[in-house]
């Protein structure tokens, strides 16, 4: 193999040709930086934390792969990742995943002591959710605090503290991972059952549609909890009306319960979290032209 070829390899490893992982990772990171800078996060730690999301995403994909390297060889979706099929070996995999982590560490260096203590948190947490997949049905709620850790990070990096705020947000982030992945989870559902896999799709059964309403119904509450603890304004709340909107255009996607339309309520979760980073952005400005 060449080393472009092994370079592409690992470009599809790390999933940089599927990006949506990486806007469901950063729209709640742009959240808490808007919030954290009251509109105007500093330039240095937006950076930081944009090209943070990106490194974390691709060392979750690799370390996700990794950790899965026996099971998606028999999942018809999975089967054509690169160590699945064997063009990636496990060593180069975990080197990479490694690599990705310094990467991000050392940005991380450039901001202050308390976000470097949080990043610390944030590792274990990536490093371990693939693996809990074998042990707990519910490993979309460790993806979703994985996902999450980045809120209270961005508020230390901006603040220099992590104010209730931040956990209103953390909370309503881990709810909204957790529904969109159960999502997810339900198009590979039954090919997780017979090879022994966990999740929460097979966790609720048929339940799982109550069920994902239900959290998205909690998610709602906490953004609103954030709205009035930030003080934001009508704009914001326009976007929670979004929210609505899309998360029931969610629900008639996979009422039928077909791995397409479940997939589809997935990807549609990428606009879910421009609406709230939009009601945001569009609060902070008004305030700044009056």
């Amino acid at each position: 193999m060449t080393v472009k070829q092994r370079l592409k390899q690992y470009y599809l490893l790390m999933r940089l040709d599927r990006p949506i992982g990486i806007y469901l990772l950063l729209w709640p990171t742009l959240w808490a930086l808007w919030i954290a800078g009251s509109g105007s996060p500093d330039p240095l730690v937006l950076v930081v934390f944009v090209a943070g999301v990106v490194l974390m995403r691709s060392a979750g994909c690799v370390i996700n792969d990794y950790a899965d390297r026996h099971f998606d060889p028999h999942v018809e979706r999975t089967r054509d990742r690169p160590i699945a099929a064997g063009r990636v070996t496990p060593r180069e995999a975990l080197m990479l995943f490694a690599v990705l982590c310094l990467g991000a560490f050392l940005l991380v260096l450039l901001l202050n002591r308390l976000t470097i203590l949080l990043s610390l948190g944030g590792v274990v947490l990536a490093a371990l959710y693939p693996f809990m997949k074998r042990y707990t049905h519910l490993p979309q709620v460790f993806l979703g605090a994985a996902f999450g850790w980045a809120v209270p990070m961005a508020f230390a990096a901006q603040t220099g503290e992590v104010p209730k705020v931040a956990w209103l947000l953390f909370v309503a982030t881990v709810l909204w991972a957790t529904a969109y992945d159960t999502m997810y989870g339900m198009v590979d559902r039954d090919d997780d059952v017979k090879i022994g896999v966990k999740s929460t799709a097979i966790l609720f059964g048929e339940a799982d549609r109550a069920i994902i309403a239900t959290i998205q119904l909690l998610m709602l509450l906490a953004l609103l909890m954030v709205g009035q603890s930030a003080g934001l304004g009508g704009y914001y709340y326009f976007g929670l009306l979004l929210v609505v909107c899309l998360s029931l255009y969610q629900q008639y996607l996979i009422r039928e319960r077909r791995p397409a339309a479940c997939f589809k309520a997935f990807l549609n979760n990428n606009w879910l979290g421009a609406a709230v980073f939009t009601g945001i952005v569009l609060d902070y400005l008004v305030r700044v032209e009056s």
